[in-house]
């Protein structure tokens, strides 16, 4: 059946919903990132990078909890889990600012722990859809451009406004509030998916520990490969997110706050173009392969365009928008879109919200592990150098595991005979019954 005008509204108006409620997640997050903390040591290590770590200790808890917690969550009570998940981050980021140093960056883990599972309550609203890549869009593009963006808000209230560097983080946190309720209310009028929906995508349902299992062994040795592709997508886009003031300063463009986000959003532009073409790609089967393909294409992007900048064909600015591109490319298809596709090819009772967390939790492992080899190990040095090392190193190894899960994935397809399970009953829930505002 062809999609519907009003069908096609409501992705629309779901993308919108998703950017702005996980914009929102990254104004809670990532301003500190835009303060230096100069001369601040603990521990013989940089403040900077004991906040950093801090942080991430506690979005690295938060995403093997929401192994379990959002592959069972259900749909009732997910607005609630995400105001409670946001209220806890910003109270954190008030302990941080009213806590002397070098006690308040426990503060930092405690705004980390809730916000690792704002991801899959958004999701949830998203997943198994005709159009979810389309839905998806928009967290696909706040991923890329808030960080950015929310960094620039924060080196603003630090340059113009004087705000005190511990201070600023939670100011950043609450100019963004009114954004973050109105992107609550928009969720809340995103319509169930449809009987169409449900015979194209099959039906997602909170997962018990049996399923989780069942899945795991039935596709365990792609999914490894899957889940060490992205271990290295999210080493790196951490490092150059985290680091992103250091790496531009490197570069020549020390005082610019205006670079952050408008590289992020020639970024992001890229990636609408890339990624959003597979929401019309029916075929679930092809539409998996592509994402592998794209995952594939983003890492040598990454070793071409750094080989590049190192013999001086392409500027700093031209060389950073291309690394960023072949970053998110794989990284974006990940974020839900991957294994939206890959549930979808084999029919499964599973959600996204468990293979993705499960990446997450092993991808913000390896993140830490890069930072604690950045400080102590050998990769002590300057920040651009370490950089491109880790550019070489991730792009060599994404092609190597992308393809093998290519091969791997396409095997199994082979074997797998689709066999779509029947819409009957409650689960024919009409799209023109659902709550709505179109």
């Amino acid at each position: 059946m062809p999609l519907t005008k009003l069908e096609i509204r409501a992705a629309f108006w779901a993308s919108f919903a998703a950017f702005g409620a996980y914009f929102c997640m990254y104004a809670f997050r990532k301003p500190f990132a835009a303060a230096s903390f100069d001369g601040l040591v603990l521990w013989g290590v940089d403040y900077k990078i004991v906040l950093v770590i801090s942080q991430l200790c506690g979005y690295l808890l938060s995403k093997f909890l929401g192994i379990k917690i959002i592959s069972e969550l259900k749909n009732t009570g997910r607005i609630t889990l995400f105001i409670i998940l946001l209220a806890i981050a910003e109270i954190a980021l008030l302990g941080f600012a009213i806590t002397p140093f070098p006690y308040n960056f426990v503060w930092l883990f405690l705004n980390g722990l809730p916000l690792g599972m704002v991801f899959g309550v958004v999701f949830s609203f998203l997943e198994g859809r005709r159009l979810t890549e389309l839905m998806s869009l928009g967290l696909g593009v706040s991923i890329i451009f808030a960080s950015g963006a929310v960094k620039s808000v924060g080196k603003i209230l630090l340059d113009q406004f004087h705000v005190n560097q511990f201070w600023m983080p939670a100011v950043a946190g609450l100019i963004f509030l009114p954004l973050l309720i109105f992107s609550i209310w928009m969720l809340t009028k995103i319509p169930p998916p449809n009987s169409e929906d449900l015979a194209a995508r099959s039906e997602r349902k909170p997962m018990t520990a049996t399923d989780r299992s069942r899945v795991f062994k039935k596709y365990a040795p792609g999914i490894v490969l899957l889940v060490f592709i992205y271990i290295l997508l999210t080493s790196l886009r951490d490092l150059r997110d985290n680091f992103a003031v250091e790496i531009w300063a490197a570069l020549g463009f020390s005082g610019n706050s205006g670079i952050l986000a408008t590289s992020e959003l020639a970024i992001s532009l890229l990636i609408l173009g890339a990624v959003g073409g597979l929401s019309f790609v029916k075929k679930n089967e092809s539409a998996f392969q592509l994402t592998l393909f794209a995952v594939i294409f983003g890492g040598l992007i990454l070793g071409l365009s750094t080989y590049f900048f190192q013999k001086n064909l392409i500027s700093p600015t031209i060389w950073m928008i291309s690394n960023g591109f072949g970053l998110f490319l794989g990284y974006t298809v990940f974020q839900g879109i991957l294994f939206e596709r890959m549930i979808a090819t084999f029919r499964e009772t599973a959600n996204v919200g468990f293979l993705m967390y499960l990446a997450d939790a092993c991808g913000y492992l390896g993140s830490a592990g890069v930072l604690v080899f950045k400080n102590f190990g050998s990769g002590a040095g300057d920040w651009l150098a370490f950089f491109t090392s880790a550019i070489y190193l991730v792009a060599v190894l994404t092609i190597v595991f992308g393809i093998a899960a290519m091969f791997y994935f396409h095997k199994k397809s082979v074997k797998t005979r689709e066999n779509p399970r029947p819409v009957l009953g409650d689960e024919a829930r009409l799209f023109s019954d659902s709550t709505q505002v179109f």
